[in-house]
C-alpha cells in the first residue's frame, strides 16, 4: 500500500511494547532535563538570586585612599606579594554583592577600568573607575562596610554604556605636598624645621613652575622614552605652589599640576628639578636644556606627597552631562566628603611619614651628587650607575 504512514501494528505485539518503551523513555528524559535546568538555576541563584534579576548598569566610583603600604592602584592578578588598591576594591565589590565572584577573577567582565594608575606609595582624593555593577539597595554603603577606612568610595553615578573612565578623561590634577624647608638654599641646614618661605622664594618658586605649562618633550622626565618619541610630548595647563602653611609645627606647600596625562616619574621629576634649582644646585638654564634631545640628569623627589586629587571629563560633560539621563562628572556635591578624607587620612599620613622617615631630607642631600652641567651619562662616567632617590613612582603612566 502506498502511503507515507506507518502500518498498523497490532495491539500486544513486541514492536508496540518496542514503542511503548521508547515513549517512556523519551518522556523520562525530558522530565530528568528540565529538573536538571530548574536545579542549575537554582544553584545559579543561591546567594544572590534577587541580585541576577537585575540588569547591570555602567557607572562611575569616586575613590580616595592612602597609598601608603599598598604599591599602587592597579592589580596585579596572580600575585598575592604586592598587594594594591585595586585587590581591596574588587574584594568589596564582591562582598557586598553588586558583582558576581567570576567577575571579581576576571576584571574585564564587568568592563572595569581605571582613570589614572597611581603607582606604589601615591594617593589618591579624587580617583575615577568605570564598571558595569547590579544597583543594589544601599551600594554605597554596602560597598565602604567591607573596605578599611584609608579607602573609601564617596560617590557613584550613571554613566553611558560605552564610557571608559581612561580614555575619557580630558585631564588629570595631581598635588605634591613637602616641606617647605626643600626650597631653603644648600647651605641652609637641610633639617631646619622652623624655616619658613619667604614670599620672595615662593615667587620663585612659581616663576619656575610656569615654565612647564604648555605642550614640550618631556623625555628627560622619565625613563625608557626616547626623544624622538611623540609619546613623550606632553600638555601641562597649568603649575602652581600655592601659600604655605604649618602642620605641627613643620611647614608644608603644595604644589599643583594639571596636565592631559602624566608619564611615569615625570611629576616627581619636574618637582625634582625645580627643587635643586631653587636650592643652588642647578642653574636656571637646565630647564630649557631639558626640552632639547640631549639625555639631562633630572633628579626624582620621593613618592611620599603625591596625590591625584582630580580627574576631569569636560567634553563628556558637555555631549552627556544635561541630556536630562546623565549627570556632568564633576562631584560637586561631594567635594565635602573629598576635603575631609584629604584631612583625615591623606594629610596626616604624609606628614606623619615624613616626621618619622624623613624622606625628604634623606633626598636632599642626594642632590650634590647630580652634575646639572652635563648630561646623565656623562656626569655618572663611564661605568657607573647615577644615584637613584627613594623608591616609589607616580602618575597614570599612559
Amino acid at each position: 500500500m502506498a502511503g507515507n504512514g506507518e502500518a498498523p501494528v497490532p495491539v500486544g505485539t513486541k514492536q508496540e511494547q518496542d514503542r511503548k518503551v521508547r515513549r517512556g523513555w523519551q518522556g523520562a528524559a525530558r522530565i530528568w532535563e528540565e529538573t536538571e535546568q530548574q536545579a542549575k538555576r537554582l544553584r545559579s541563584s543561591e546567594g544572590g538570586g534577587q541580585h541576577r534579576k537585575l540588569p547591570k548598569r555602567k557607572v562611575v566610583l569616586l575613590v580616595a585612599y592612602s597609598g601608603k603600604g599598598y604599591h599602587g592602584m592597579q592589580r596585579n592578578v596572580g600575585s598575592s606579594k604586592f598587594k594594591t588598591i585595586e585587590d581591596d576594591l574588587v574584594s568589596a565589590l564582591v562582598r557586598s554583592g553588586c558583582i558576581p565572584e567570576n567577575h571579581g577573577e576576571d576584571m574585564r567582565k564587568m568592563s572595569f577600568q581605571r582613570c589614572a594608575r597611581t603607582d606604589k606609595g601615591v594617593s589618591a582624593a579624587g580617583q575615577v573607575v568605570s564598571l558595569k555593577v547590579w544597583l543594589i539597595d544601599d551600594l554605597l554603603e554596602k560597598i565602604n562596610s567591607h573596605l578599611p577606612s584609608h579607602i573609601r568610595i564617596l560617590g557613584l553615578k550613571r554613566v553611558t554604556g560605552g564610557f571608559n573612565s581612561k580614555n575619557k578623561c580630558d585631564a588629570r590634577t595631581y598635588f605634591y605636598m613637602l616641606p617647605t624647608f626643600a626650597f631653603a638654599h644648600k647651605d641652609h641646614d637641610a633639617q631646619d624645621e622652623t624655616y619658613r618661605l619667604h614670599a620672595e622664594t615662593l615667587g620663585r618658586v612659581n616663576r619656575l613652575l610656569a615654565c612647564y605649562r604648555g605642550t614640550h618633550n618631556f623625555h628627560n622626565f622619565t625613563s625608557q622614552k626616547g626623544p624622538r618619541e611623540p609619546s613623550a610630548r606632553r600638555y601641562i595647563l597649568d603649575m602652581f605652589c600655592e601659600e604655605p602653611f604649618v602642620r605641627e609645627g613643620m611647614e608644608f606647600a603644595v604644589i599643583k599640576v594639571k596636565g592631559q596625562s602624566f608619564m611615569t616619574h615625570q611629576i616627581r621629576k619636574m618637582v625634582g628639578l625645580v627643587v635643586a634649582i631653587v636650592k643652588g644646585y642647578a642653574p636656571e638654564s637646565v630647564l630649557e636644556r631639558c626640552w632639547g634631545e640631549a639625555k639631562v640628569d633630572v633628579p626624582k623627589a620621593p613618592g611620599l606627597g603625591l596625590v591625584l586629587e582630580r580627574v576631569h571629563f569636560e567634553k563628556y560633560n558637555q555631549r552627556f552631562g544635561h541630556d536630562g539621563l546623565h549627570e556632568p562628572l564633576d562631584w560637586a556635591r561631594e567635594e565635602a566628603e573629598v576635603t575631609a578624607f584629604k584631612e583625615q587620612h591623606i594629610y596626616p599620613t604624609i606628614i606623619g611619614t615624613e616626621r618619622h622617615e624623613r624622606s625628604m631630607a634623606q633626598w636632599l642631600s642626594t642632590l650634590p651628587m647630580h652634575d646639572f652641567s652635563a648630561t646623565a651619562h656623562a656626569a655618572a662616567g663611564p661605568g657607573a650607575k647615577v644615584p637613584r632617590p627613594l623608591e616609589g613612582s607616580d602618575g597614570d603612566s599612559d
